[in-house]
Parts: C-alpha cells; sequence; structure tokens
C-alpha cells in the first residue's frame, strides 16, 4: 500500500509541475478534466496518495 501511496504522490507531483509548464498531464494520456476540477487535481492525487501511505503505514 505504501508503494501505491507514494506513486500517486509522485504523480501529484509530476501533475503540479507539467502544470506550471503549461501541460496538461490528463489530457495527455486522455483523461477530460472539467476546467473548475483542473487546477485541484495535484492536491487531489497527492492528497489520496498521502492517505494511502499512512493507511499501508499503520498496517506495519
Amino acid at each position: 500500500m505504501k508503494i501505491i501511496g507514494i506513486l500517486f504522490v509522485l504523480w501529484g507531483i509530476a501533475d503540479f509541475g507539467l502544470s506550471w509548464a503549461g501541460v496538461d498531464l490528463y489530457n495527455e494520456i486522455g483523461i477530460t478534466v472539467s476546467d473548475e476540477l483542473w487546477p485541484f487535481t495535484h492536491w487531489i492525487a497527492g492528497g489520496i496518495g498521502a492517505a494511502i501511505y499512512a493507511i499501508g503505514k499503520s498496517r506495519e
């Protein structure tokens, strides 16, 4: 579970960096995200990853 959480966090970091550079990561892989939600996708991915990581760490 921790590895999946880390992957989500890394995805959020990549999404943030690429969106700052003007690249829509989700659109590049064929996922349509609404304009209202797009500025927050990196926070959502990072938050989900952090939660999954915390769950995996608590099960050790």
